[in-house]
Order: structure tokens, then C-alpha cells, then sequence
């Protein structure tokens, strides 16, 4: 449905100019040259959207409304901000501008909004699943610098939903399951346990739920798991792995499918041996190989900008 503006006098926008000038001025002294060109640039864009759209007061305290609920409905289990952003695009677009995609190196994609750190260790081959219900799925990769040459020591965080579409923190029970840290091996290798990724729905309880029941959009999100790399020297890589042939490749509601990330998890007979000798009593499993590509962090500018004003 399309709706019709009345035409704009230029009485009526010269006043409209004058308050963004104003706007603009109020931040002359700003002492912090980024903040300054941040807080500007934002005034003429939102600026220039209201005045694009005719924006109404009942819309204004609508969004209002809407931004309060997002608030409250935050905990320290669930960032509904973050949810935002990834329904609108904006944290993929955020980190296509801080992760410039060069060479081999493997593309960075959303954090979503289930990161938990101090997620327990895990031995080379160890199980992160730790009972959640799903397919067993055994990883296994490398992580390389940009020369090939083996990181030792990488820490990689790694979680992930099981197969009802819930991470731990969204059940009610305190469970600690589907997530872990581990260490790379002298030659950079890795190998664990995990689930084999299903398709889920982001939390659609909330405002942002309703934004997208709202614009007819679904709210799931296309089959992965979760890598956080972090190695000396090296910049820090979140990312994800997306199961190739999954439907939502296309329509993940977070737009955080890259094609570079998207892997083959490859199913295995009942009767097909596992990498380690681990019993499966009968249990369908799959494997898929990750090798992962870190920047050194001397090769790039550290993503952002001093943004300390703003913490103040």
C-alpha cells in the first residue's frame, strides 16, 4: 500500500532545514574527531528518513514504544538489540565493513545473540554437545595465518542450537550444553564433537517478532554452527559454518550466509566407523571439514574506531 504525501512548501522546508543545521551545530565541540563525524552523520541521515516519509507522531511514539519493549524484554540471556540489528541487516552490514573480504582468508559473519563466554574446555576430539539432544557430528579443520602456516594454540569458542531450534540459555533448566572452548594443536588442527545443525527460529516472542510477522518475514535462520577464533597476533574471527543444500540459504533471517562458509556435512552410514572409536550404539552421524584462514592483526586496522566518549 502506497501512500500519497502532500507536497512540501518551501516555507515548510526551510524549517525543516534550519532544524537540521541546528542539529548539526550542537556538535561543533565535540571534542572526539570520530564521535563528531558519527553523531553528524547520523543527524542528517535520520533526519533526511523522517522527512522522506512524512514520518507521523503516532508512528514516532510507535517506534518509541517499540524500542522501550526491546528494552525490557533484554536480559543478560537475550540481547534483543542485537536481534534488531540482525533483522535489519545491520550487524552483517557492520561486519562487511570491518572484515573486508581479501584473499583466502575466511569471511567473518554474525555473532547473533547467543555467545555466553566462559564456556567449558574441551579436550582435541572432546564433545561439546555435552547431551543435548541432535545428530552427532564430528569437526575437524586446520587453522592457518595467511602464509599457511600453522597457529598453534588457537582458541576456538563454539556453540550452537540443538535439534529443537534452542540454545542452552533459552531453556529454563540452567543446562550448560551445545557450547565449549578448545585449543588448536602444534600444527593447527582441531577436532570435536557437536551436532549436526538444523534449521531454527530466531526469538520471535518480542518486538522484533512481531517487526517480522508484521512484514511477513520468517524468523528462521539457515542451519550452522558458531566459531569464535582467537590467537596471538591474529584477528579475532567470529563466524559460522552453514550445512550446504539447506533450504534457507537464501532467506536466513539474519542475512549471515556467505557462500565461502557454506560446507558439506557429509551423512555417514550406521555402520561407518567414527574418526576416534566412539560407540554410537547404532546412531546416524555426520562429518564436516572447516579450515580456517586468520589475518594477522598488524595486516589490518583494528575494526572501528575509538568509540571511548561514548563509554564515558
Amino acid at each position: 500500500m502506497t501512500t500519497a504525501h502532500s507536497p512540501v512548501s518551501d516555507r515548510q522546508r526551510r524549517v525543516e532545514d534550519e532544524l537540521v543545521q541546528a542539529v548539526l551545530a550542537s556538535f561543533d565541540d565535540t571534542p572526539d574527531p570520530r564521535l563528531k563525524e558519527v553523531m553528524r552523520s547520523l543527524t542528517r541521515h535520520l533526519h533526511s528518513f523522517i522527512r522522506e516519509v512524512r514520518l507521523t507522531e503516532a508512528e514516532w511514539q510507535y517506534a518509541i514504544d517499540f524500542l522501550t519493549a526491546a528494552g525490557r524484554i533484554t536480559t543478560d540471556h537475550r540481547q534483543e538489540f542485537i536481534l534488531l540489528s540482525d533483522v535489519l541487516g545491520t550487524s552483517m552490514q557492520t561486519v562487511n565493513v570491518n572484515h573486508e573480504a581479501a584473499g583466502h582468508v575466511t569471511e567473518a559473519t554474525v555473532l547473533g545473540p547467543f555467545f555466553v563466554a566462559g564456556a567449558p574446555v574441551i579436550p582435541l576430539g572432546g564433545d561439546m554437545a555435552f547431551g543435548a539432544p541432535g545428530e552427532p557430528c564430528w569437526v575437524e579443520g586446520t587453522v592457518t595465518d595467511t602464509d599457511g602456516d600453522p597457529v598453534p594454540g588457537a582458541r576456538l569458542e563454539v556453540w550452537e542450537a540443538d535439534e529443537d531450534g534452542l540454545y542452552d540459555v533459552q531453556r529454563d533448566d540452567g543446562r550448560l550444553a551445545g557450547r565449549a572452548h578448545l585449543y588448536t594443536d602444534d600444527q593447527g588442527g582441531f577436532t570435536f564433537w557437536g551436532l549436526t545443525p538444523t534449521p531454527y527460529p530466531i526469538p520471535h516472542d518480542g518486538p522484533v517478532g512481531r517487526l517480522l510477522g508484521g512484514t511477513g518475514r520468517s524468523p528462521l535462520r539457515a542451519s550452522h554452527l558458531h566459531f569464535m577464533v582467537t590467537a596471538p597476533n591474529m584477528r579475532t574471527l567470529i563466524t559460522h559454518i552453514f550445512v550446504e543444500g539447506d533450504r534457507l540459504l537464501d532467506s536466513d533471517a539474519v542475512f549471515g550466509v556467505k557462500e565461502s562458509l557454506v560446507k558439506r556435512f557429509a551423512p555417514q552410514a550406521l555402520d561407518t566407523p567414527t574418526p576416534d572409536g566412539r560407540d554410537l550404539s547404532g546412531r546416524t552421524w555426520s562429518r564436516v571439514r572447516f579450515d580456517i584462514v586468520l589475518t594477522p592483526s598488524d595486516a589490518l586496522p583494528a575494526p572501528g574506531a575509538d568509540t571511548h566518549a561514548l563509554r564515558a
